[in-house]
């Protein structure tokens, strides 16, 4: 066994909420990260009563996750990367985990934003996500991928925003914020297509279009961070590792199951690798 190979394989640490089913959060994102040949570490900054059809339930995690994290550091060295999601934590929680993460400087940093799970209870609003994003992209380095109704919301516009704003105007508070770029993602925009956004310091890239799946799908916001972060940490670049990750996603769309024949299908575990071109 060669023992020097084992130890380049890429690290991933993942932050966000526990969704016990799999379909979505941590579990989902280390499902996918596994798929690529990185592995996954995860701390809980939520735990949720969640299944395929709601979830009813998000309270913050028992232990510190400051102190699972700060044990996790002697881990993190090489190739690694960051993955924020689902938080629970209080503002003063949340500012001793941007100090941590301050420290420990990751180099790769994504943030999938999250107001509420796609179905249940909600977490948080515009004005949350706005400390948030003060807190944390002030460090440099982040990524943010919302999607249009996270990005109306930190912008302070309506719902109905998500459909009339333009790409500028729901990336400007995440870049003013510090954000390197925002992939503002597309699928809750109207029409028969959908396609994405990469917006920067040097303006916006419209990604490819393809035309829109019928039918839901959980975690699909944790599968397009996650494997982007997986991709990235496998030496893609950023919009390659963002259109790869779009293309999987609608590779394996029809794939996907409902455990039980109970709830929105989600994504199948142990996809090969080499289906990501």
């Amino acid at each position: 066994m060669d023992v020097t190979r084992l130890s380049a394989v890429p690290l991933a640490l993942c932050l966000g909420g526990m969704d016990p089913s799999g379909g979505a959060g941590l579990l989902r994102d280390a499902l996918t990260l596994s798929e690529l040949g990185c592995q996954p570490m995860t701390v809980s900054l939520a735990e949720t009563l969640q299944n395929g059809l709601a979830c009813t339930r998000i309270e913050p995690p028992s232990m510190d996750p400051v102190a699972r994290l700060e044990a996790l550091a002697p881990h993190l060295a090489g190739r690694w990367g960051v993955k924020l999601s689902l938080c629970a934590l209080d503002a003063t929680g949340f500012r001793r985990l941007c100090a941590t993460l301050r420290h420990l400087a990751p180099p790769l940093r994504i943030w999938d934003p999250i107001l509420a799970p796609s179905a249940g209870v909600g977490l948080h609003d515009g004005g949350d996500l706005r400390r948030m994003a003060a807190d944390l992209l002030s460090m440099g380095g982040w990524v943010v991928s919302p999607n249009r109704g996270e990005a109306a919301a930190i912008a302070g516009l309506p719902p109905a925003a998500i459909h009339s704003a333009s790409t500028e105007v729901l990336a400007a508070p995440w870049l003013e914020a510090g954000a390197v770029a925002v992939w503002l993602k597309g699928g809750h925009a109207s029409g028969d297509q959908v396609q994405d956004a990469w917006v920067s310091a040097e303006g916006v890239r419209l990604l490819e279009a393809a035309p829109r799946l019928s039918g839901e799908r959980r975690g699909t916001g944790c599968l397009l961070s996650a494997s982007w972060l997986g991709l990235r940490l496998l030496g893609h670049d950023d919009l390659t590792a963002a259109l790869t990750s779009a293309r999987w996603l609608r590779n394996r769309w029809d794939r996907a199951i409902a455990p039980g024949g109970v709830g929105r299908p989600m994504f199948m575990p142990q996809v090969p690798a080499q289906e990501v071109t």
